[in-house]
């Protein structure tokens, strides 16, 4: 397992698959083992596929400063991946709350970023609002499932700030575009390779300053693709479209069918549509 050390001496492991140009990625989370991210469908049969542990997660060890989980504070082991790469510039791919780490970096680092592809991007470090009408709109293409009924009672709660104890386990179902075997599967590891602590820590204050990082977006060079879920309630289509419009140079894709793991709904799709933008 190669890893390397942060600049405050954390040891941050990370995994390689796959031969070609690399790409690397930013789990979400907040804070995920990138276990989860899988093969991204596939991805590593078209490029060298770098996922990074964040430091308390995966391999990675804990750090002694646990105010070091602050998104704003990752960057560093970011921009100290890059060094261990030994690249001048890479192509960074963030999955979720990870876009938010990949928006911090590309203001703080804009010549550091060659291309940039965000996947079902969180929108916090950006300032978008995201209603809750937004989201129980977009939870209406479900209607005809099975499992809405129930599902979308709980989301009602959940938008009104009176969640029931269940309300949580019962919108799952949202978060894929098919829930079957495989979906509940992923669904259940996810709390198990999510490190509570620091994503408590990941979002905390001064880890966002939306002005400014809209402002550094807003010139920065490296095309961008932003890819939304059609069915995503964590990031709908209308925000993620609002993101990419911060960019000069975004693609904006909405992937059908799709919800919070693309690459998981329609593999062969998810990863068409990032080659085609990495060439």
């Amino acid at each position: 397992m190669p890893s390397f050390l942060a600049h405050d001496g954390t040891e941050l492991a990370y995994h390689v698959f796959g031969d070609g140009a690399p790409l690397v990625c930013l789990p979400g989370g907040p804070m995920s083992d990138s276990r989860y991210l899988g093969d991204l469908g596939g991805l590593p049969a078209h490029r060298q596929v770098i996922m990074l542990d964040h430091r308390g997660t995966g391999r990675s060890a804990v750090p002694e400063d646990t105010a070091s989980y602050r998104c704003d504070r990752l960057v560093d082991d970011v921009e100290a991946l890059r060094e261990r790469l030994g690249l001048e510039r890479i192509d960074l791919l963030a999955h979720s709350a990870g876009a938010n780490l990949a928006a911090r970096y590309a203001e703080r680092h804009p010549e550091r970023v060659a291309r940039l592809v965000l996947i079902t991007p969180s929108v916090f470090a950006v300032g978008v609002t995201i209603t809750g009408e937004t989201r129980l709109q977009t939870a209406l293409l479900r209607k005809e499932e099975p499992w809405f009924p129930e599902a979308f009672a709980a989301l009602e709660t959940i938008v009104a700030g009176r969640p029931t104890p269940t309300a949580w386990e019962a919108v799952a179902p949202f978060t894929y575009g098919r829930w079957d075997e495989p979906s509940r599967a992923h669904a259940a590891a996810g709390d198990e390779l999510r490190n509570g602590e620091a994503a408590a820590v990941y979002g905390s204050e001064g880890a966002f300053d939306p002005e400014a990082t809209r402002a550094a977006l807003a010139t920065l060079p490296a095309p961008v693709l932003v890819l939304a879920g059609e069915v995503d309630l964590s990031a709908p289509p209308s925000a993620v479209a609002e993101l990419a419009g911060l960019y000069p140079e975004a693609q904006l894709v909405v992937q059908p069918g799709a919800g919070h793991f693309p690459w998981l709904d329609d593999a062969a799709r998810f990863v068409s549509a990032v080659n085609a933008f990495l060439g």
